[in-house]
């Protein structure tokens, strides 16, 4: 008696493969979060996180970079030291500097969205760079946001307080940020889709 079998695709090659790559991003933004040190100006220090939000954009386009953060948000939430310094779980979320966190995966749409338009992916190298810094520009607006709204809420201060220690203070960082992730970007193939 023979038994035939066919073989069954429980997920597509397409959603493996974009899946896997979201991991390597999240993957990437927990590292860059040990990139850390203090802010001359601010209590909330400076990491590279941002720096992975960007790429991820870049380089999965809206809707995978997005998963990728998402999944780095929820990696953190149960317990993997990828926040910055090393940190993990609900209370960083919850913390001073969770409201940059939680706006992590919108960052990664929006970056992606400027940079790819609606149409599908770009070879990230194709993309011009006034789209890149747009799109990175428009995503640090939206970490900004978050992050400005956590932190004044965590420490019971008014926005415009917050703003300046968690917006402001940032921005020499955040276009060292911009200007390493269009030179990666110009350089670098990491296997868009």
């Amino acid at each position: 008696m023979s038994v035939e079998t066919e073989s069954v695709d429980l997920v597509g090659d397409d959603a493996a493969e974009n899946l896997a790559r979201a991991a390597v991003f999240a993957a990437l933004t927990g590292a860059l979060a040990y990139v850390s040190f203090p802010n001359p100006v601010s209590p909330v220090p400076v990491t590279a996180q941002v720096l992975g939000v960007f790429l991820a954009g870049i380089y999965l386009g809206p809707l995978w970079g997005g998963v990728s953060l998402a999944l780095y948000v929820a990696a953190g939430a149960v317990g993997a030291p990828v926040y910055a310094g090393g940190g993990a779980g609900v209370g960083e979320l919850l913390g001073p500097f969770g409201g940059y966190l939680w706006t992590y995966p919108l960052g990664a749409v929006v970056v992606g969205a400027v940079a790819h338009g609606l149409r599908g992916l770009d070879e990230p190298r194709t993309i011009g760079v006034a789209r890149l810094v747009a799109g990175m520009v428009a995503a640090t607006a939206v970490v900004y946001a978050g992050g400005t709204v956590g932190y004044a809420v965590a420490n019971d201060v008014t926005l415009s307080e917050a703003f300046a220690v968690a917006a402001v203070a940032f921005v020499p960082a955040e276009a060292f940020k911009i200007a390493a992730a269009v030179g990666i970007t110009r350089t670098q193939d990491l296997g868009a889709a």
